[in-house]
């Protein structure tokens, strides 16, 4: 869907339990501690001496097409491009079977929610990439459809996770101050784009 118009500290123990899940984890020297945001994303975080760099990995199931993936996209400082294009193609418009390619720091932000929230269900896609056909064909048939929807440009996802509820989710994503943020309760899902900074919706 769309909007015209405190998240956690990560412990050491979740620093292990994401490090050992990445077989792709590898260690070099570095300085303190570190456990910022931005840190995460960047790999930038150590432990004593021994700095530890962890891919990015996401795992997700679309509502509609019941398809899987669970793939690591970033690894040693950089995008994998087979990994995109199988998330391009399961975030395809499924009414269409158009695909698009998919904003990375839309990928990035999910993968800072699933940190956020701690996590390691897979995400529930409702809605990705959408046709403009199909924004238009949604918007004559649905409320809260933007005509110019960042679902178009590849920038926009509607999620569910099975074992967190949608307000904390919600939450934890505005917390980061990234995209857009949007809480549809009713339904039980969360908007998250990498468009302007903004929010709606009861948290």
């Amino acid at each position: 869907m769309d909007n015209d118009a405190g998240g956690r500290r990560f412990t050491r123990r979740h620093l292990f339990a994401i490090g050992a899940a990445s077989a792709a984890a590898t260690v070099t020297t570095g300085p303190a501690w570190a456990r910022s945001d931005a840190d995460w994303l960047q790999g930038n975080f150590s432990w004593g001496r021994a700095k530890i760099s962890v891919a990015r990995s996401l795992a997700f199931r679309h509502t509609h097409t019941d398809e899987t993936l669970n793939l690591v996209y970033y690894e040693n400082g950089r995008y994998l491009p087979g990994a995109l294009e199988e998330i391009n193609y399961l975030f395809r418009d499924f009414r269409t079977d158009e695909v698009k390619e998919i904003d990375p720091r839309l990928l990035d932000t999910l993968y800072a929610v699933r940190l956020r929230t701690e996590t390691s269900e897979a995400y529930d896609i409702l809605s990705a990439y959408r046709s403009p056909e199909t924004n238009a064909m949604l918007r004559r048939t649905s409320w809260g459809v933007a005509r110019n929807s960042l679902h178009i440009q590849g920038m926009a996802v509607d999620i569910r996770l099975a074992d967190r509820d949608s307000r904390y989710i919600a939450r934890a994503a505005r917390d980061m101050g990234r995209g857009g943020v949007g809480l549809y309760i009713g339904a039980n899902f969360v908007h998250l784009d990498s468009g302007s900074v903004r929010t709606w919706g009861a948290a």
